[in-house]
């Protein structure tokens, strides 16, 4: 499994994003997707992940302002930020198989990361 993420880049607050995650190998309706960020320093956090029953995961601090979608005909998660704030700034990962929304050690696959920075 291979996960590639675009879509990073810089954003003044209140402006809008959308990150792309094209993933290779069985994972559409097998493995439990997500998108994950990380600050220098901090630790991994959910931003907001697909569960296999179809109820999806947001952190608190991105509710109503992030929505996560999947293209299973173009094996692509999507992640579309809106209202960004300077708190969103972080290298965001696309996620695979394994538990969203628990200890990011259960993820089983990782992207290579894409910056997001909001000034």
């Amino acid at each position: 499994v291979q996960l590639v993420e675009s879509g990073g880049g810089s954003v003044q607050a209140g402006g809008s994003l959308k990150l792309s995650c094209v993933v290779s190998g069985y994972v559409f309706g097998v493995c439990e997707l997500g998108w994950y960020r990380q600050v220098s320093g901090k630790e991994r956090e959910l931003v907001s992940g697909l569960r296999l029953d179809g109820t999806t995961l947001y952190s608190d601090s991105v509710k109503g302002r992030f929505t996560i979608s999947q293209e299973e005909a173009k094996n692509t998660l999507y992640l579309q930020m809106n209202n960004l704030q300077i708190a969103d700034t972080a290298v965001y990962y696309c996620a695979a198989c394994g538990r969203m929304g628990v200890d990011p050690v259960s993820v089983n696959y990782w992207g290579q990361g894409t910056q997001v920075t909001v000034s």
